[in-house]
C-alpha cells in the first residue's frame, strides 16, 4: 500500500506548494523571538541607585563630578563599584543641611563614618540609562526583583500548560485550526500587554501569551516538516529553527532603535496580526487528515499541490485508499506516549533531552554572564553561534545519520563545560573558547532533539508527543537560575560540573534511540514498534 511519502515524491517533495509554505511558517517562528527571549530587554536592569533627596543640590553647590557624588553619597561606592549596599541602601542623614562640608560631608554631618545609619530607597531610585523597562516602571529591585524572575516564570509556566493542551488541540482538531487561534490569543495578548497599567496584570497577560505562543511554534514546525518529502524533511525543520535565529537577529535590531518597552512591545506585536492571513495561504496538514479518516480532504490538498507544482499525479494513486480508513480515525491520548516499549523507551530519553538542552543552553548563557558587558552585542553573539551549529547539521546529518551526531553535539557540550571548569581564571580567553565551543554543541542538540522528536511519533500524536516531551524544556528554564546562581556561591565552576554531568548523560541516552535517517513518518504506533 502506498504512503503519503510515495505520492509526494511523485508530485513534489519540496517544489512551489512546499516553498511557500515553508516561507511564511518561517515568518511566524521569527516571530516567536520576543514571547521567549523578550525578557532581556522588556526587563534589563539598568545600573541605579537610591534617590536621597538633597543630593542632586549639594552635588552642584559643591561642583562635584558624577564619580565624586557617588563616592560621597552612596554607601559602599568604590573600587569594587556597585553592590548591594550601594544598589539597595542610602545614608540617612538630612542632605539639605545647610552645613555641610563639601570635601567630606558624611564626616561634616556624623563626625564618624562608620556610625552612618543606612536605610531602603524610601524616595525610590535613579536610574543610569534613558531607555524604559519593567524594571524602571515598576522599580523592580532590591526587595522587589523577584517580580522581575515570576515575570519570566510566568511565560515558562504558560508554555509549561500549553504545551500540553495546545498540542492535544493540534493533533485533534488539526494544525491549521491551532495555529490561527493561537495566532490571534497571541496578537490579543500581545496588544493588551501594552496598555495594561499594572504589574498584575501584565503578569497574567504575559502568562497567557506563553500559554499559546510556544504551542503556536510547534504547530508551525509540525505542520511544515508534514507536508514535504522525507529527502527535505530534516532541513526544513532545521532551517525552520534558523528562522527563529534569525528574528533574534531582527529583534536585537529593533529592540535596539526602540529605547521604550512599551513601544517595543506594540512594535514587535502588531506583524504578528498579518499571521491571520494563513486562513487562505495555509493548507491543513494532509498527513493528520489522513490519520483522521478524512482521506477526500487528503487528497485535494495533494491534487492542489500537484497542480501548484505542475506536476502530474499518476492516475493509480487518485483514487488511492489509504489504510488509516479502514481503521477509523485515531484519537490522541497521552497513554499512548507510554503504553507500548518502545514509544515509552523513546518519550522519557527525549523528554530527558529537552530537559537538558534546556539548562545547558540557557544556563551557559547565563554563565559566561552575557548580560555584563554591552547588552546588543553581548545578545548579537549568542544568535550569531546558533548560524554555524545549523550548518553543521546540515552538512553531515545525511552522511552519518541523527543520533551519532546528536549524541556527539551533547557529549561535546558536556566535555567542553568540564574543560572550562578545569582552566584557571587566569586565563580568562581559554575559558570563553571553551565555553563557545559547549554553547555550540548544545545549540546544536537543541535543534536536532526538535525535528528528531517528530519523527519518532506516529502521526495522530505527533504534535502532542512533541508538546509534551517539549514541556520537559520550560521546566528546565525554570531552574537553571537557581543551578547556576545557588551553586556559584559554593564553587564556581560547580554549575559546569552539573552541565557536564547531564550532557554526557543525554548523550548516552541518544545512542538507545532508533535511526530515523532515510525513514518514512511512522503512522501508527506498530510502525514506531518496528523501528530497529
Amino acid at each position: 500500500m502506498p504512503t503519503l511519502d510515495d505520492i509526494l515524491e511523485n508530485v513534489g517533495e519540496f517544489d512551489r506548494f512546499q516553498k511557500q509554505t515553508f516561507f511564511v511558517l518561517c515568518l511566524l517562528s521569527a516571530a516567536f523571538t520576543p514571547v521567549y527571549v523578550g525578557v532581556i530587554f522588556f526587563g534589563f536592569i539598568p545600573e541605579h541607585r537610591c534617590f536621597s533627596p538633597g543630593v542632586a543640590e549639594l552635588s552642584q553647590r559643591c561642583g562635584w563630578s558624577l564619580e565624586e557624588q557617588l563616592n560621597h553619597t552612596v554607601p559602599e561606592w568604590g573600587s569594587r563599584g556597585a553592590s548591594f549596599g550601594s544598589r539597595c541602601r542610602r545614608y540617612e542623614v538630612d542632605w539639605n543641611a545647610t552645613d555641610i562640608s563639601c570635601t567630606d560631608p558624611l564626616g561634616s554631618l556624623m563626625g564618624n563614618w562608620s556610625t552612618v545609619p543606612l536605610g531602603p530607597c524610601r524616595d525610590g531610585w535613579v536610574y543610569d540609562s534613558p531607555r524604559t523597562s519593567l524594571v524602571t516602571e515598576f522599580n523592580l529591585v532590591c526587595e522587589d526583583s523577584w517580580k522581575l524572575d515570576l515575570f519570566q516564570s510566568s511565560v515558562n509556566a504558560g508554555f509549561f500548560i500549553g504545551s500540553i493542551n495546545v498540542g492535544y488541540i493540534a493533533d485533534r482538531f488539526g494544525r491549521k485550526f491551532c495555529l490561527l487561534n493561537t495566532i490571534l490569543a497571541n496578537v490579543v495578548c500581545g496588544i493588551l500587554l501594552v496598555f495594561v497599567p499594572t504589574y498584575l496584570w501584565i503578569v497574567i497577560f504575559r502568562f497567557l501569551q506563553g500559554l499559546v505562543s510556544k504551542g503556536c511554534w510547534t504547530a508551525g514546525y509540525i505542520l511544515v516538516t508534514e507536508v514535504v518529502g522525507p529527502k527535505y524533511r530534516r532541513t526544513v525543520g532545521i532551517l525552520y529553527q534558523t528562522a527563529f535565529s534569525v528574528g533574534l537577529l531582527v529583534f536585537d535590531a529593533i529592540a535596539y532603535t526602540i529605547p521604550h518597552w512599551r513601544w517595543l512591545q506594540l512594535t514587535v506585536t502588531l506583524p504578528s496580526c498579518f499571521f491571520l492571513l494563513y486562513y487562505w495561504c495555509l493548507p491543513e496538514s494532509p498527513r493528520w487528515l489522513i490519520s483522521q479518516g478524512k482521506n477526500d480532504k487528503a487528497m485535494k490538498i495533494v491534487s492542489d499541490m500537484a497542480k501548484k507544482n505542475q506536476k502530474k499525479m499518476c492516475s493509480h494513486f487518485e483514487d488511492i485508499k489509504f489504510e488509516e480508513e479502514d481503521g477509523g480515525k485515531q484519537s490522541p491520548s497521552l497513554i499512548d506516549l507510554v503504553r507500548t516499549p518502545q514509544m515509552r523507551k523513546n518519550t522519557f530519553i527525549l523528554m530527558y533531552n529537552w530537559f537538558t538542552s534546556s539548562v545547558l543552553y540557557q544556563g551557559l548563557i547565563m554563565y559566561m554572564g552575557v548580560a555584563a558587558g554591552n547588552m546588543y552585542l553581548d545578545f548579537l553573539y549568542s544568535a550569531l553561534v546558533e548560524f554555524p551549529a545549523a550548518f553543521i547539521i546540515i552538512v553531515t546529518i545525511d552522511h552519518v545519520g541523527r543520533r551519532y551526531p546528536w549524541a556527539a553535539a551533547n557529549m561535546v557540550a558536556g566535555a567542553a563545560c568540564l574543560v572550562t571548569a578545569l582552566i584557571p581564571e587566569d586565563i580568562h580567553w581559554l575559558k570563553v573558547i571553551a565555553a563557545c565551543i559547549g554553547r555550540m554543541g548544545i545549540t546544536m542538540a537543541f535543534e536536532m532533539v526538535c525535528f528528531v522528536n517528530t519523527e519518532l511519533y506516529p502521526t495522530y500524536i505527533r504534535n502532542l508527543g512533541v508538546m509534551v516531551c517539549s514541556s520537559l524544556c520550560d521546566v528546565g528554564g525554570v531552574i537553571v537560575p537557581f543551578i547556576v546562581y545557588r551553586l556559584v556561591e559554593v564553587w564556581h565552576d560547580l554549575p559546569l560540573i552539573v552541565f557536564t554531568v547531564l550532557g554526557l548523560i543525554a548523550g548516552g541516552l541518544v545512542l538507545l534511540l532508533p535511526e530515523t535517517k532515510g525513514r518514512v513518518l511512522p503512522e501508527t504506533v506498530e510502525d514506531v514498534e518496528n523501528f530497529h
